[in-house]
This record gives structure tokens, sequence and C-alpha cells, in this order.
């Protein structure tokens, strides 16, 4: 693929918006962004006849940028979103195979398909149907039914994958990364509702309460075959990373 990444498009670099919160906040994620993309390229063999998923991938904008400077060609990287709209932009900018995906259902491919499938940022917000996120206020039960429906996605990832690169932020990391607010992910449910409602007003960063971060353990449980890995920042673990390589066999991992 092309060595050159327009910083316009490229999720790895994000735009100066403005202001020295925004500024301070689009370097610490950019510098992160960089190093998981250095992290993914040394971790698999990317050649000519590498074939790829970008599960989650919206408009291939972040495959692209990771995959620059690799050899790995445009119409073997498969982009899988339920936004068609986007997938459009990914088959017409980048040459990207689009996949539609319908909400609930299993992955429309092959068993062991893919030689890699990424899927970053967002397992978090696989969780329950979108006309009840702001209905739902219990938070051990919201949390049974995004674990359950985050296991059967994890699954199907596996199903299709030869090798995968699966990453969440971390729930304990200090800065909740979806509302750029301390300790939001610290919070029972209820008071995440009323924090995002509130903050959704007049807050530089605005969301919906659609995700629920999966602890390390949840993780090792989702993916038994895969190794741990986390990100850090100043020490404290930015996010999770679990990796099986397609020579992996499984191992064992740091809860």
């Amino acid at each position: 693929m092309s060595n050159t990444q327009d910083p316009a498009i490229s999720p790895l670099v994000e735009l100066d918006e403005g202001g020295l919160l925004r500024g301070f906040i689009r370097r610490v994620r950019t510098a992160s962004r960089n190093r998981r993309s250095a992290l993914f390229r040394s971790l698999f063999d990317l050649g000519p006849q590498t074939r790829v998923l970008d599960l989650g991938g919206s408009n291939g904008a972040h495959i692209h940028s990771l995959l620059a400077g690799t050899a790995v060609r445009p119409e073997n990287v498969y982009v899988a979103d339920v936004d068609q709209q986007a997938l459009r932009t990914a088959a017409s900018r980048f040459g990207f195979v689009p996949v539609p995906l319908a909400p609930e259902a299993d992955l429309p491919f092959e068993d062991a398909c893919f030689d890699v499938v990424l899927c970053s940022s967002v397992l978090e917000h696989v969780t329950i149907p979108a006309d009840e996120i702001w209905r739902e206020r219990s938070t051990a039960r919201f949390q049974q039914r995004a674990r359950a429906r985050q296991q059967r996605f994890a699954r199907e990832i596996e199903r299709v994958a030869r090798g995968y690169f699966v990453q969440v932020p971390n729930r304990w990391f200090p800065v909740e990364t979806h509302t750029w607010l301390p300790f939001v992910g610290y919070m029972p449910r209820s008071w995440q509702l009323r924090v995002i409602a509130m903050s959704n007003r007049f807050w530089i960063k605005k969301t919906a309460p659609n995700f629920y971060l999966p602890t390390a353990a949840d993780m090792c449980r989702y993916f038994p075959a895969a190794a741990l890995m986390r990100e850090k920042v100043c020490g404290l673990t930015k996010s999770l990373i679990m990796v099986r390589r397609s020579k992996d066999t499984g191992r064992s991992v740091s809860r």
C-alpha cells in the first residue's frame, strides 16, 4: 500500500481544533495511536496475499493508515461496518472491499478466512439495542447483557480469524475515553447516565452511553487463545489489547 498518509484523513493524526485541553488530548491520543500502529505492524506478517478484515472500520481511514507502507493490496482488505455510507467511502477512496453488517447477525464469512482481523475501539460498543441505551439504568443488568453480546462477538472474531488484534480502552484509566471526563468508567450505570446527559449540554466531547468497557478478566474470558497486552501512558494502562498471531496456539496471560 502507499507510503503516504494524508493527515486530513488519517485517524492516527488528530487535527488541531484549538484550545489547550483539546490540544493536550490530541497529542496524547495521537501518540497512543502511533504506538499502537507500530505494534500492529510488528506483530503480523503483512504481505501482498495477506487478507485483512477491519471490523467496525467505518470509512477505512484507520486501516489505510495502519497498512501504509506495507505490501498488503487494497483488494485484500475488507472493511465491515453497519454504516453503509462509510463503507461506500472505504470502497471509493481506498479500493477496499465493503462488507455491510446487520446488528445481531453473525459475521458473513467462512471459518478462518482472514489472516488478520483488526477490531479497534469497537468491542466496548457491542452492548444493548440503541433504543434502550438511555433507559437501561441497572448496572448489573447492563453489564450482564453487554458481556453476553461481547462474548458472542468475540467468538465470531475467533471463528473467522487466523490472527487478530482486538483493542479496547481500559475502564480503570482515570480519564474515560468516550467522554474525556475523569472517573466516568468507575461509576455505576445510573450515575453515568446522569453525568453524560449533563456533560452533553456543555462539554467539548459529546457521546452516548452505549459502551461497556470490559475488564482484563472479561477480555481473557472472551479470547482464551490470545495474549493480553497493556498499552501504557505515564505508567497507567490506557488500553487492553488481545493478540493472537496465526502461528500462536494460545498461551497463559496475566489477569
